[in-house]
Order: C-alpha cells, then sequence, then structure tokens
C-alpha cells in the first residue's frame, strides 16, 4: 500500500478507536491491532501529530503509581473521520472506474 494512503488510514484507526472509549497508547494498539499491524514506534508519533493537529485532546490519570496518558477525540476529531468517510467513496468510485477499464481491456 502507497505510504501516504497508510499512513492517513492508520491517523483514522487511532481516531476511531478512540473515538469508542478514552483509551491510552497500549490500548490503542490492541484495539487497532484486529485490523491492521502498528507499533508503538508507529503510534506515538501519530497520537502526537493527531494532539497537535486538535484531533485529540489528552489527559493524564494516576495508575499504579505512575501517570498514565489518556487521548480524548475531540469534535475536530470526529468530523476528520466524517470527512475520510466521504473521501472514501470517492476512492471508491476511482476504484470501480479502474477495475471497469480493466475489464474492457482483456
Amino acid at each position: 500500500m502507497d505510504t501516504q494512503l497508510k499512513k492517513g488510514v492508520l491517523d483514522i484507526c487511532v481516531l476511531a478507536a478512540v473515538s469508542r472509549k478514552d483509551s491510552y497508547g497500549y490500548q490503542i494498539i490492541r484495539d487497532v491491532s484486529s485490523c491492521v499491524t502498528i507499533s508503538e514506534s508507529t503510534l506515538y508519533p501519530i497520537l502526537r501529530r493527531l494532539e497537535s493537529g486538535g484531533f485529540l485532546a489528552v489527559y493524564s490519570v494516576a495508575h499504579n503509581g505512575r501517570l498514565r496518558k489518556y487521548y480524548r477525540i475531540t469534535d475536530t476529531g470526529r468530523r476528520k473521520i466524517k470527512d475520510f468517510f466521504e473521501e472514501w467513496q470517492d476512492l471508491v468510485r476511482i476504484h470501480d472506474f479502474i477495475c471497469q477499464e480493466a475489464e474492457t481491456d482483456e
């Protein structure tokens, strides 16, 4: 898969996981891994980018004597998911066009 496309899809997967419930890094990896493989070294830059873009808000909660960072989706993050669905429909139309052209070449 194209690197830029995959990057965008991973962002949406992370937002979707957090949209279900506030979550922390390790749990997000577990949730997202049901559909795509993601490592800590991939996740944390995504989380920072989504936070700096205003798509996620961050807060800390004490857990076993240390602070755990939790991520909460913002309204802007929910709009980004909605925008993704609209863009996805464009990709489906492009896919269908390409498949149609491939069939006529056979």
